[in-house]
């Protein structure tokens, strides 16, 4: 039998029918990955609105090269990490017990509250371990009591040397800007005065690159300033 006018005009029509099916399927799937981006975005948006912030309240950037990110720690062949807020450099008091916040919302994937001090015998044993470099694991021991929360973005911020964490907070919790997470302590420095050692890493601790890597001087401030929103 052959092909009539109006079997041509059902082909057409039945091929134009997929085609707007098919348009229809691709948007839907576009429209799916589009919403499912977006709550993605304000659920990171509902943990960190204003971007970082200091870990001390009140607190502005260490201005001494020694407490800066790259300073030189030549009993373990190193540098710095991170900011190291002391008293007399941090523009508030830096006492034991002093409340420490979490910089930027994010999970937390790191904490000690059965953290311990090494004895004097382990902790100088550590110190000739690591007098030519040391490895991560050595370094969580050097750093003292930690809390370590995974961002959003890819980073982890370290705070150590802490007095305690702050009651209830554990690996999983969630935290947002300017939460509670511990108390500035001494730990992990065998009796030296309190500190809080702060630390942003663009990775995992200890196996990326920590922020502002290569950076010195007025440059460091500058963009430290602007990452932090500070004045």
């Amino acid at each position: 039998m052959g092909w009539k006018p109006g079997h041509y005009l059902l082909l057409a029509v039945s091929l134009y029918a997929l085609v707007v099916t098919f348009a229809f399927s691709l948007r839907g799937r576009q429209v799916a990955a589009l919403r499912q981006e977006a709550m993605a975005y304000r659920e990171r948006a509902a943990w960190a609105p204003e971007g970082y912030m200091l870990p001390l309240p009140g607190a502005c950037l260490p201005s001494l090269p020694e407490n800066l990110p790259g300073a030189p720690r030549p009993y373990r062949k190193g540098v710095s990490a991170g900011f190291v807020f002391r008293q007399g450099d941090a523009c508030v008091p830096v006492v034991r017990g002093m409340g420490v916040v979490a910089a930027f919302g994010g999970e937390v994937v790191k904490v000690d509250p059965d953290f311990q001090e090494l004895s004097e015998e382990a902790w100088q044993a550590l110190l000739e371990r690591v007098r030519e470099g040391a490895s991560p694991e050595e370094m969580d021991l050097l750093r003292g009591l930690e809390v370590h929360v995974r961002h959003p973005d890819g980073r982890t911020t370290v705070y150590a040397h802490l007095q305690a964490p702050y009651p209830g907070l554990k690996v999983g919790s969630r935290v947002h800007r300017g939460d509670p997470i511990g108390y500035v302590g001494n730990t992990g420095l065998r009796g030296g005065a309190s500190r809080l050692l702060f630390e942003v890493w663009e990775g995992e601790p200890d196996r990326s690159a920590f922020l502002f890597q290569g950076l010195e001087g007025e440059e460091l401030l500058r963009r430290a300033r602007a990452f932090f929103g500070l004045p």
